[in-house]
């Protein structure tokens, strides 16, 4: 064989080589396919007029500690079912702080899991303190 054709042959082997190495990395970065958005945290419209009161625990006995405007935007933490608010037994906890709404009065937006499934919550499912704290 020339020298010249060893040296033609050299360098295809060698473009060969690179080629098929970029093919396979582009195909493993395409194979993993585009980077996941972290899943946006629930949060909650206020729907009733006259708004919503914030209470300790999810019932209308217990103390009032604030109130949302009607169209106010709050985020959610979880939710359990507890009194009854014109057929809807739905209460959610709210994220920023430890009071509750009944999901009468609020529309929610996103997945809004239940207490007992939030794993660094100080709430059993009936929505009073946990003894575990």
């Amino acid at each position: 064989m020339s020298k010249t054709l060893k040296m033609h042959t050299r360098r295809l082997a060698v473009g060969t080589g690179a080629t098929a190495a970029a093919i396979t990395l582009g195909g493993t970065l395409l194979a993993a396919g585009p980077a996941q958005a972290a899943p946006a945290q629930p949060y909650g419209t206020v729907v009733a007029q006259s708004g919503v009161n914030e209470r300790q625990y999810p019932s209308t006995d217990s103390s009032m500690l604030g109130f949302l405007r009607y169209r106010a935007q709050v985020g959610l933490k979880c939710k359990v079912r507890a009194q009854n608010i014109d057929g809807n037994d739905i209460w959610y906890l709210l994220r920023d702080r430890q009071t509750w709404v009944s999901a009468k009065y609020v529309d929610n937006t996103g997945f809004v899991k239940y207490c007992k499934d939030v794993q660094r919550g100080n709430y059993n499912n009936s929505g009073h303190p946990s003894a575990r704290g």
